[in-house]
């Protein structure tokens, strides 16, 4: 029986163009401490060893701290941790995976694996690696170094990167790795698991229970169906067990609301202050309905105290419109000039042009909050 942990995609030194100056380093250590959450997770579970499968850093190009800072929780793990090089940090003449500033600091527990030939690392139990030594390359890389392994009762674990072809729609994609050969592997007993990264949602693949994405251990991007996990892997007497624990923090949500008045705002409202962990959820609102100017007021306020509490927020509203009613014109009591700069904004913000109505909604609302202010 040999139990190990499968990960992937720790993307470390990642940033996010919407995160602040104070988020980003809020965002960068969570990265860091979720290597530190699977080394304790390996110990409490009795993992003999720890599979990184690709893309350990964002870039080959990543800031030297980043590095540092990424091995001294590396030496943390109370076992050996085997990093595979992917297509973010392939093994090419500038990888960061042989650069001085990681063999200066690389922990003797951590081994890169940089050769595609199986690697002993328990009795009776090899490594297979399949490491991107490009950022493109022209072959299946985890087929050929599966290929001609033979059926001789040593336990094999296949460490790959990429997409599969069974879920990938880029069917030109030479790199892609095709999954009936790997299926015909493991029914033949000349691989027993195959680990993969680059998915960063947890993900079975195909119908043996022995192919896997572990998915990335901390949340990158809103398209991700179910990140933040680690895989626990239990290989012996035939059979294979896999165990997902999540250790991710942080959190990307996209929701899609439709305002129509003021019980939707009220709604958005309790939406957001019900959600968990605001200062470490990246959120993303789609926008959409008809508000008066009132109504947009009480938006605006909305959205700008989650703002102060959210990571991050990002509105898109293209499909809001602001149409003032008889109520928000007798609030403001404006005229002259500014009554037909309301009246002007009025017709633009219902107007053919997208850009030009969204500007005058925007304008429209700030001249509710300058005229309400003055009154």
């Amino acid at each position: 029986m040999v139990r190990f942990l499968h990960t992937a995609d720790l993307q470390l030194g990642m940033t996010r163009r919407y995160l602040t100056a104070e988020e980003q380093p809020r965002f960068t250590q969570a990265r860091i401490e979720a290597v530190r959450a699977l080394g304790r997770l390996a110990a409490a579970e009795g993992c003999q060893f720890v599979v990184v499968c690709g893309d350990v850093f964002e870039a080959n190009q990543v800031d030297r701290r980043v590095v540092a800072r990424t091995l001294e929780a590396l030496a943390d793990v109370p076992v050996p941790v085997y990093l595979l090089p992917g297509n973010h940090d392939p093994l090419d003449a500038g990888s960061v995976l042989t650069s001085p500033a990681f063999a200066a600091r690389q922990p003797p527990n951590v081994t890169v694996l940089a050769q595609a030939v199986p690697l002993s690392v328990a009795p009776g139990v090899e490594l297979v690696a399949a490491p991107w030594t490009s950022k493109r390359p022209l072959a299946d890389l985890v087929g050929q170094a599966a290929a001609a392994l033979p059926a001789d009762g040593t336990t094999r674990i296949v460490v790959g990167h990429g997409a599969v072809d069974v879920l990938s729609p880029d069917r030109d994609n030479p790199a892609l790795i095709s999954v009936a050969p790997l299926e015909a592997a493991l029914a033949a007993a000349r691989i027993h698991y195959v680990a993969l990264g680059d998915r960063h949602s947890t993900t079975a693949v195909g119908g043996t229970g022995r192919i896997w994405y572990s998915g990335a251990p901390e949340a990158t991007d809103f398209d991700e169906v179910d990140p933040g996990n680690v895989l626990v892997v239990d290989l012996g007497d035939g059979s294979a067990n896999v165990t997902r624990h999540h250790i991710g923090r942080w959190a990307f949500v996209r929701q899609a609301f439709t305002l129509d008045g003021p019980a939707d705002v009220d709604a958005l409202a309790s939406w957001l202050q019900d959600l968990p962990a605001k200062d470490e959820t990246v959120l993303r609102l789609d926008l959409a309905g008809l508000l008066t100017l009132r109504e947009q007021a009480r938006l605006d306020q909305v959205l700008a105290a989650a703002a102060d509490r959210f990571a991050a927020l990002d509105v898109w509203g293209a499909g809001m419109v602001v149409a003032p009613d008889a109520d928000d014109q007798s609030t403001l009591g404006l005229s002259g000039f500014a009554q037909h700069a309301l009246e002007a904004l009025e017709a633009e913000a219902v107007g053919a042009d997208p850009a030009v109505a969204a500007e005058a909604q925007a304008a429209l609302g700030l001249l509710y909050r300058l005229a309400r202010g003055a009154a």
